[in-house]
């Protein structure tokens, strides 16, 4: 991965790889190089005459996830403040596109705007926006690779969003934000009414879980979409928890905790 930044060209001797991917369209992965900005598309399918295409991105590149097409590879580009998009079907990047201030989507979150169509949803660990990029560019060209929507969260320090195809609900965390109320409660908004503004669940109160900071980190639903689960992040020393709600009530339903339960973060379906 050792190279040439994008832009200013500076030598760099060991960037980090942000994220590996498979793509659905080709043998071969995408990989995130963190500092250099690029983006490498390795093709697998000679092993003995490996192919790689080297695409310039933007410096910073952390996670991402797919649109819901899964053909465009979305990433976030975090000290740029820009979203990268690779079309990994023609293999080339598709945009960059502006957005807020230090993106962290984790996988972000893909659904049907009700205004403007497909979109792919980011939040940011720099200001306390959510917004959504359009991701068809065949039923809705003028939408394509654009912010078409903006709306504030709670706060700025958000890790992940996330909703899923049997929801109307989008969660937003905010584990990083210095506020205690914020970094242990989520907002979560009706995703066919935005103006109606968001709801804070106090996910970090209903795991009663005592002294610590508690903090509130990546919803994730179950395979069906009518649960969502929350890490409660606390301390080594200190009791965490994972707490699952009823994702149509937004009502607690479960609350796993025990002292085999020590900082939970990930959580991931199989099947």
């Amino acid at each position: 991965t050792r190279g040439m930044t994008v832009g200013d060209q500076e030598y760099h001797p060991e960037p980090r790889v942000a994220a590996i991917v498979a793509s659905h369209e080709h043998p071969e992965f995408i990989i995130n190089v963190k500092e250099t900005g690029k983006i490498m598309l390795v093709n697998y399918e000679d092993l003995e005459n490996m192919n790689i295409t080297s695409i310039d991105a933007a410096k910073f590149l952390h996670d991402g996830g797919w649109d819901a097409s899964m053909r465009y590879f979305m990433s976030a580009a975090n000290n740029s403040d820009q979203i990268a998009v690779v079309d990994s079907k023609d293999r080339n990047l598709e945009a960059l596109v502006d957005v807020g201030k230090i993106p962290h989507p984790g996988r972000g979150a893909n659904f049907v705007d009700p205004e403007h169509g497909p979109v792919w949803a980011t939040s940011h660990l720099g200001d306390p926006t959510i917004q959504m990029i359009g991701t068809d560019p065949e039923g809705h060209p003028d939408n394509a690779w654009k912010v078409v929507r903006t709306v504030n969260g709670q706060g700025g320090g958000s890790l992940f969003v996330k909703t899923h195809p049997e929801s109307t609900n989008l969660y937003v965390d905010t584990a990083l934000n210095p506020a205690e109320a914020v970094s242990q409660s989520v907002a979560v908004f009706d995703i066919n009414n935005f103006d109606a503004g968001y709801e804070v669940l106090p996910i970090a109160e209903w795991a009663e879980l005592g002294e610590g900071p508690k903090r509130v980190v990546q919803p994730e639903y179950n395979k069906a979409g009518d649960e969502v689960w929350f890490s409660v992040w606390n301390a080594q020393d200190k009791n965490s928890a994972i707490v699952v709600i009823d994702d149509k009530t937004r009502e607690l339903k479960k609350v796993i905790k025990g002292d085999y339960m020590v900082t939970p973060t990930g959580k991931f379906n199989e099947g």
